[in-house]
């Protein structure tokens, strides 16, 4: 069961279940929280999750304009404050981890730790193994029909409201988000930097994310697509819950992290 919460920027529907440490669950563009359906129970036996939907997404309403990744990270934002009051772990798929890392940049204080899967920091047309399958994305394509039954099946805005929103995802994907690796140096919150083996963000990509972001953990999932988080959920769910409960372990010979360790960090 679920509820809404008046947030600033929109009114808002969000789930919750378990006990714990707060950790909010980002899902993806043009999806709902039904694609959480593998992790809810695993991750709520050892954390209080919650689920926002948000602007334009499954229960939740669109606004006025455009969309845009800052805007939903603003709302993001607002939930924490409004509906955690503290600090939260963030695990963000596909846009959804776009929305973390931005969030994590603007208000570090709200953030323990982040994991992202199959995030960007560039744009599609840039950050894509496929960037032209943006030119087959419209409302009525066959591509988008599973999105376009998650959305019809739940929105408050209506079917005739779907052509809509699609245009303006599309539109966002296209464009945004434009987070510079000077900005994802600032990121303070361990993240676990998580991407597929056959994933729609290029690994080349990915590994600049990884880079980018201090001490951050990469986890290459094989054997999967762009839908990791579905496709093989209890090697995700298993790394996700490793990175949130447990600090870095010493390592024998660190490479990248060893400048954090001289400059007087804990081993890594």
């Amino acid at each position: 069961m679920g509820t809404y919460v008046q947030l600033p920027g929109v009114r808002t529907w969000y789930e919750s279940e378990g006990t714990g440490d707060a950790l909010l669950l980002l899902h993806g563009g043009l999806c709902t929280n039904d694609t959480w359906g593998p992790q809810r129970a695993a991750f709520a036996e050892r954390y209080r999750v919650l689920l926002p939907e948000r602007r334009g997404h499954g229960h939740t309403p669109d606004v006025d304009g455009p969309l845009s990744y800052l805007a939903m990270a603003e709302d993001t934002i607002d939930f924490i404050e409004a509906v955690v009051e503290g600090p939260a772990h963030l695990v963000g798929w596909s846009d959804g981890g776009i929305v973390a890392l931005l969030v994590a940049l603007a208000r570090p204080e709200l953030v323990r730790k982040v994991a992202v899967m199959g995030a960007n920091f560039l744009p599609g047309p840039e950050s894509s193994a496929a960037p032209e399958m943006l030119d087959h994305l419209s409302p009525d394509a066959p591509d988008m029909a599973m999105f376009r039954d998650m959305y019809e099946a739940t929105s408050p805005d209506g079917p005739a409201h779907w052509p809509i929103v699609a245009g303006k995802v599309v539109d966002m994907i296209r464009t945004q988000p434009t987070i510079s690796t000077d900005d994802l140096g600032r990121i303070r919150a361990p993240t676990l930097v998580m991407v597929a083996d056959d994933d729609l963000v290029t690994l080349e990509h990915t590994i600049a994310l990884y880079r980018a972001v201090p001490d951050a953990e990469l986890a290459v999932v094989p054997g999967t697509s762009h839908a990791l988080p579905m496709e093989k959920p209890e090697q995700v769910n298993r790394l996700v819950l490793d990175h949130l409960g447990h600090d870095p372990v010493p390592t024998f010979f660190p490479v990248r992290r060893a400048r954090s360790t001289a400059a007087g960090g804990a081993p890594s």
